[in-house]
């Protein structure tokens, strides 16, 4: 098992942390080889077939795309503390932008890391990941993935940054956040 490998299962089994089995399952069966690519297009908004077959190669299924899209959002979410309802909001549409149904095991977990801060070891398992994976990936394509995860995240930052709209639209402690998840993407 190479690198790679083993730091996506870290991310998704961190992902999957806090729900039971049934959960957990109900997301693999829907990751199953025959609907890989179907599942990697309604998940990333992708359908190019070549870009598909990338992600595939990459080892990247629907819940490690999902995984990797959303957990850069709730971290900065959770910077300061506590998640302001805009920024909750902003997450779960980002969440059924990202494919997850309403009702769905998806969401649900978004919802519950909305309700409680992750662990500390999800931030280090997708910096994990997001590393070995962009050490995989041309440079070009390096940088178009950390610039397209990162503005997810500062959008969720500027929510609500700021004093009555005054100062700066981004907290020290998001900022920090920010720098963790690009250093991800460094070459």
């Amino acid at each position: 098992m190479n690198i790679l490998e083993q730091r996506r299962i870290a991310l998704e089994e961190e992902f999957f942390l806090r729900y039971n089995e049934a959960l957990r399952q109900r997301l693999i069966a829907a990751d199953a080889t025959a609907m890989a690519h179907a599942a990697l297009a309604e998940a990333s908004g992708i359908n190019d077939a070549g870009k598909l077959a990338l992600l595939d190669t990459l080892g990247l299924s629907a819940g490690t795309l999902a995984a990797l899209t959303l957990a850069p959002l709730v971290m900065v979410a959770w910077a300061d503390g506590v998640v302001s309802d805009a920024e909750r909001e902003a997450v779960l549409r980002q969440g059924a932008k990202a494919g997850l149904g309403p009702g769905g095991a998806g969401m649900a977990m978004l919802e519950s890391w909305l309700q409680a801060a992750p662990l500390p070891a999800l931030e280090a398992a997708w910096l994990a990941y997001a590393g070995a994976l962009a050490a995989h990936m041309a440079p070009e394509a390096r940088t178009a993935l950390g610039h397209h995860l990162l503005e997810e995240a500062r959008a969720v930052a500027r929510i609500s940054g700021g004093f009555l709209g005054l100062g700066a639209r981004i907290s020290h402690g998001e900022q920090a956040v920010l720098d963790r998840l690009e250093s991800a993407f460094r070459g």
